[in-house]
């Protein structure tokens, strides 16, 4: 008895009908969208209004030739014969663009003709229903169709997939059979990469998360990409997600992929919008940027073409996007769907409206993630999920906006002034509430809703100015909805503005919805991967990190041993300095003379970390007036790309003098500085965060929330940036430096357990004599 092969290839409703249904412009204008939380509360009061007997997430699927073609309808009434296909909008529907409309039908028919098969039944109608989210009603669209005419349609969209179908079932069988056969790249690992490897491996196939601290200088991205590769074919993952928080981590992990050099894996690099933008002053709608004109009509010309290469990065989609008169930056994200490996930024995965984790969801993706110095995300996820409002950049704005949108911005005005009023009056400058304000959340809210639609109909009014506004208040108010015991409401009044007339006495105010643990908004992000991998050379210690990022309870842990030893790194921590703000002043002369001994004493390149530009002007300036005859360059404030390489390009082999740099900033972590480049690291500072009172309400929250409030919002924070930079100074085998902690407080116990286990630390004083300041 011959038996029929199972279907190949299984694609979800909305994935075929994005691929074979759309056409037209790329138009943004119809913007902003609902938020994932309200398109599910949007569906919730839809289906609620319908009567007993109505069905809701009906599970469909069909077999086409070699396709599985699945999806859940929204909802289906029996007694109507109906099938509803559920849209949450904001702004007037009229300004949709049709290609939008078409997109929905197609999806809708293909839903239709699914339960004309599940049910037997010869005809059907199927409604679009559009729910507004800020208005509560509903528009609905109904037609009737025969099951014959669906099934013709449905037909049709198959067959237009199913050659792309064919074509990805080929591709998926050659990577698979490569990473079976993916040898390490070179001939051994190094020392403690491949314990890192191994408990990647074991993560993978476990299904579960992985924070692993290791050192730097082992290969933490071949370690880790290597085993996620090989556990690929019998894990049947769909992606791998390279998440980076700088630039120069997605180049290591593209770097690393060339090497490991596996054919034919797909690899694609997302950057930011304005780094990929071919006319930034222009707007997102075929009516102003020709990028967008017909961008869907050229689209599968240029998908195709993109991924006949091995590697996309940023220079390759803006190649092929520039050849087949498409926008890159979203050629670069229909091509994400197609992918391997997707190289990016932190945002796409965890961010409120992440790419990534949306494309994960709708297309059931099995994803493995891995999360590049790992020891970032807690701030950043912060920034992720906090929002500002800035009332005299509001206000500026408003001063300037077009007569149409003065009413508007007229009653946000008098929300924010009414909403300040009772601080000002006290002379409070900081203070934190309980929750935002009801009122000035209700006034944003009604005031996007207008802006949504004005934007529709005529987005000519729309400065960049307020446009910006207006993304801003549609974050504000998003991130209100998600407010909790993980974050503090807060004011901070500055001065009155320039300008203002004599009975507008009233104090400009930022407002800030503050993140402070961001667990509970990435819990979700880490449950949704089938494994995770997270490292850093510093995720000590690991409650901290497990209780901050909302690490799953079953993640484990691995201290992958250094291979590096004492005798390569010479730690001095000096007992008698103090850089407390009230003590710095009668510090700087003595640690600029520390520096200048150790530098006479071994002459190289060394870079010298402080908490703050003024504080490292200081020294700088002394240092050079007490020992002119050594060379040194400082780090400034707003420092452009261009002025940071030239900074790190005076670190030349065989090189000397001293580089001055902030802790926390651009040269304290991830650049790489090998053998003589530099040979010694002073560092002047706890890399405390300041004391000041938006810190003591996170140590307040932290407190509550952990029970160790100094040390979750001050000490781990800034002894996590302190390893960090002593991290530039052995970067290999072969590396050996010296290494200075300048405090008195870097002899505490509590202090240096949080340093590497490796390093052992000389507890030295300074002895002032009339020579001058001498180690002894």
């Amino acid at each position: 008895m011959h038996t029929v092969p199972a279907p190949a290839y299984t694609v979800a409703v909305r994935a075929l009908c994005e691929f074979t249904a759309k056409l037209g412009d790329l138009d943004l204008r119809f913007t902003p969208s609902p938020s994932a939380q309200e398109g599910v509360a949007g569906h919730v009061t839809v289906t609620g209004r319908r009567p007993a007997g109505y069905q809701k997430e009906i599970t469909l699927s069909e077999e086409y030739g070699s396709l599985c073609v699945r999806g859940r309808a929204d909802g289906y009434d029996p007694a109507l014969n109906r099938l509803e296909e559920i849209k949450t909008h904001r702004g007037k529907l009229e300004s949709m663009p049709q290609n939008h409309r078409h997109l929905h039908w197609a999806q809708a028919r293909v839903y239709g003709h699914l339960m004309c098969r599940k049910l037997g039944i010869a005809e059907i109608d199927i409604a679009l229903v559009y729910f507004d989210i800020v208005d509560q009603t509903e528009t609905v669209l109904v037609e009737t169709h025969t099951a014959s005419a669906l099934a013709a349609h449905f037909e049709a969209q198959c067959e237009r997939f199913i050659a792309w179908a064919r074509q990805e079932l080929q591709h998926g069988a050659a990577r698979d059979t490569a990473l079976t056969a993916l040898a390490f790249p070179h001939a051994d690992f190094r020392p403690g990469q491949r314990a890192l490897a191994e408990a990647v491996y074991r993560s993978a196939l476990s299904g579960r998360c992985l924070a692993a601290q290791a050192p730097t200088g082992i290969g933490k991205t071949v370690g880790t990409l290597f085993p996620l590769l090989k556990a690929w074919p019998g894990q049947q993952l769909d992606k791998i997600f390279f998440l980076t928080a700088k630039s120069a981590g997605r180049q290591l992990a593209l770097d690393a992929l060339t090497t490991l050099a596996v054919k034919p894996l797909r690899v694609v690099e997302l950057v930011a919008r304005d780094k990929a933008c071919e006319y930034p002053d222009r707007a997102c709608h075929g009516e102003s940027c020709p990028l967008a004109r017909g961008f869907y009509d050229r689209l599968s010309d240029a998908r195709a073409a993109a991924l006949q290469r091995a590697q996309l990065d940023r220079v390759s989609i803006a190649e092929v996007a520039r050849a087949h008169e498409v926008c890159p930056y979203y050629l670069s994200q229909e091509v994400s769907r197609w992918a391997d490996v997707i190289v990016g930024d932190y945002n796409y995965y965890f961010d409120t409206s992440a790419m990534l984790f949306a494309l994960a969801e709708t297309n059931r993706w099995r994803v493995a993630v891995l999360v590049d110095e790992a020891h970032n995300l807690v701030e950043r996820a912060r920034g992720m999920y906090s929002a500002t409002l800035d009332q005299s950049t509001f206000d500026a704005m408003r001063r300037a906006a077009p007569p149409l949108l003065k009413k508007i911005l007229g009653r946000i005005a008098r929300s924010l002034r009414e909403t300040t009023r009772e601080q000002d009056a006290a002379g409070i400058e900081y203070a934190a509430h309980a929750e935002p304000p009801a009122s000035l959340l209700t006034t944003l809210g009604q005031a996007v809703s207008q802006m949504t639609d004005m934007l529709g109909e005529q987005p000519e009014l729309f400065t960049p100015d307020i446009l910006r506004f207006y993304f801003d208040a549609v974050h504000f108010t998003r991130i209100a909805e998600r407010f909790g015991p993980h974050s503090i409401f807060d004011i901070t009044l500055g001065r009155i503005g320039a300008g203002a007339s004599a009975g507008a006495k009233q104090r400009k105010a930022t407002l800030c919805l503050r993140n402070v643990i961001p667990a509970p908004h990435l819990a979700p992000r880490f449950a949704r991967a089938h494994s995770v991998a997270l490292f850093s050379a510093t995720l000590t210690p690991a409650h901290f990190y497990a209780d901050t990022l909302g690490l799953p309870a079953s993640s484990v842990r691995i201290d992958v041993e250094s291979p590096f030893n004492a005798e390569q790194l010479d730690v001095r921590a000096i007992a008698d300095i103090s850089t407390r703000y009230r003590d710095r002043e009668r510090s700087v002369e003595r640690i600029a003379d520390l520096i200048a001994a150790q530098f006479h004493r071994d002459e190289g390149n060394y870079l010298s970390f402080f908490s703050s530009f003024e504080y490292l002007a200081q020294v700088a300036a002394a240092l050079a007036a007490r020992h002119p005859s050594i060379p040194c360059w400082q780090q400034s404030r707003a420092m452009s790309e261009p002025a940071q390489r030239e900074f790190l390009a005076r670190f030349a082999p065989d090189g000397r003098g001293v580089g001055f740099a902030v802790l926390g900033g651009a040269f304290g972590e991830a650049i790489d500085l090998p053998g003589t480049r530099l040979i010694g690291a002073f560092v002047a500072t706890l890399g405390l965060p300041q004391l000041n009172p938006v810190n003591q309400q996170m140590k307040a929250r932290m407190h509550d929330a952990f029970g160790e409030g100094y040390a979750y919002a001050y000490l781990f924070p800034g002894l996590q940036k302190v390893v960090q930079a002593a991290g530039r100074v052995i970067r290999g085998p072969g590396d050996r430096g010296v290494l200075y902690l300048i405090d008195d407080r870097f002899t505490r116990a509590d202090v240096r357990r949080l340093l590497p286990a490796w390093w052992q630390v000389k507890v030295q004083r300074l002895r002032d004599s009339d020579s001058g300041n001498t180690i002894v």
